[in-house]
């Protein structure tokens, strides 16, 4: 299993249990209240049936008293252990309990006379941990009367018995280890899609990068085949600022603009007219203001294309000087992009060592005294600071001309920072 299947795994785990307790936890107090509800509904449908059949719905007449105490009697031991009979004023005409009532009687909050026709309920917990139901059933008249008006109400409290809290108990831990397992469950058949689709993605998303690369080394190709200054300098400067820029610190974003704005710097070059690209000589002040319309060109090319776009800092600013000096924005200090303040580095440094029509390679100790020269001038000091530890080795592993060295390390960088 690769660490992405493995997060996979952990992160669908993780949720699958963090959603089973909840469910299941919902799904015990649904349950539970579920089975307390039923244990009223049937508590409340009895009781209505003995008071009916003891006839003291209807509480009415000199007996309605002896009617309410042979009532309460009967439901007394049975469904509850405390039964009472209220008037509709709120006075007790009889009142029944069990030897356990009498012992909960005192624990029994107070309570207001209900004040609906309906029936209700109460759940409490007393001392002992003993578990109580107290139901409210409105006395709405015999059957037969043809009223409802409400005469009275009948109060009765069941002391549940270990049994039937037991079973209760069951009843919740059923449902919510249904729940949670059924949360795993998800979860595992949710994995190997999760997995499945990620790696589709994945193999897409690297053929579309394929894809952009293949254009982005066909673009600068294309500056090469037209530019016979160029070469293979795209792939020494791109891959020199990369080491810049691991150095700096940079996270993997900011390398791939890098990378690929250091290997498209001169791609406005396409637009400068061949006689001016390929003189071999230096360029006089009218040509050197056409060559240097190339960068405005470049940023045009690369501008609202998509990851082309990342490539902008680099192509519009690579000619701009620590100092202001340069152009085409005479940009200073900060104000320019660090990706193109590395460049800027890569970019000199490979132009003073490499062997040009107009010029010879120079040494690395005359190249990097004109690089020490024109630090705090051309070059951001900072990146300077990077660069000279490493300026020897880059020299050396250029020094020999194996551009297909320098391709090697650049495809090496790509792959690291673009996740090939």
């Amino acid at each position: 299993m690769n660490s992405f299947n493995r997060r996979v795994a952990w992160r669908i785990g993780f949720i699958s249990v963090l959603l089973g307790a909840v469910a299941s936890l919902g799904a015990w107090v649904v349950a539970y209240k579920n089975a307390e509800d039923a244990t009223v509904a049937l508590a409340t449908e009895e009781s209505r049936r003995l008071l009916r059949h003891s006839d003291a719905l209807e509480l009415s007449g000199p007996d309605a008293g002896e009617r309410a105490r042979k009532a309460v009697k009967t439901l007394a031991g049975g469904l509850f252990d405390v039964a009472e009979v209220y008037n509709s004023h709120g006075e007790k005409l009889a009142s029944a309990m069990t030897p356990e009532g009498q012992e909960i009687e005192a624990q029994l909050p107070s309570h207001p006379r209900p004040g609906s026709g309906e029936s209700s309920h109460q759940s409490l917990k007393l001392d002992q941990g003993r578990r109580v139901l107290r139901v409210f059933v409105p006395l709405k008249g015999a059957v037969d009367s043809g009223t409802a008006e409400v005469h009275g109400y009948f109060e009765g409290v069941r002391v549940l018995p270990p049994w039937q809290r037991q079973q209760m108990l069951i009843h919740a831990l059923s449902g919510a280890v249904m729940v949670g397992l059924a949360s795993l469950l998800c979860g595992a058949t949710i994995y190997p899609v999760v997995v499945l689709l990620s790696a589709d993605n994945e193999r897409k998303a690297r053929e579309i990068l394929d894809s952009h690369l293949s254009l982005m080394e066909a673009l600068g190709r294309a500056v090469g085949k037209r530019d016979s200054d160029t070469g293979d300098h795209n792939f020494r400067v791109a891959w020199m600022a990369a080491r810049i820029g691991e150095r700096l610190g940079l996270s993997d974003r900011a390398m791939q603009s890098l990378i690929v704005g250091a290997f498209l710097h001169d791609i406005g070059k396409i637009s400068i007219p061949d006689a001016i690209l390929h003189k071999p000589d230096r360029l006089d002040s009218g040509e050197s203001e056409i060559m240097r319309t190339h960068v405005a060109q470049g940023e045009e090319i690369v501008s609202h294309i998509g990851w082309l776009d990342e490539a902008k800092a680099i192509v519009a600013a690579h000619h701009e000087k620590w100092d202001g000096s340069g152009y085409p924005r005479q940009l200073a200090g900060d104000a320019i992009p660090l990706s193109a303040r590395i460049f800027a580095v890569a970019d000199v440094f490979d132009s003073l060592c490499s062997k040009r029509p107009y010029k010879e390679a120079l040494d690395f100790d005359a190249a990097m005294s004109i690089m020490d020269r024109d630090t705090g001038r051309h070059f951001d000091p900072r990146v300077m600071s990077v660069f000279r530890p490493i300026a020897w080795d880059l020299f050396e592993a250029l020094e020999g001309g194996d551009d297909q060295l320098a391709r090697r390390r650049l495809e090496d960088c790509v792959r690291r920072h673009f996740g090939i």
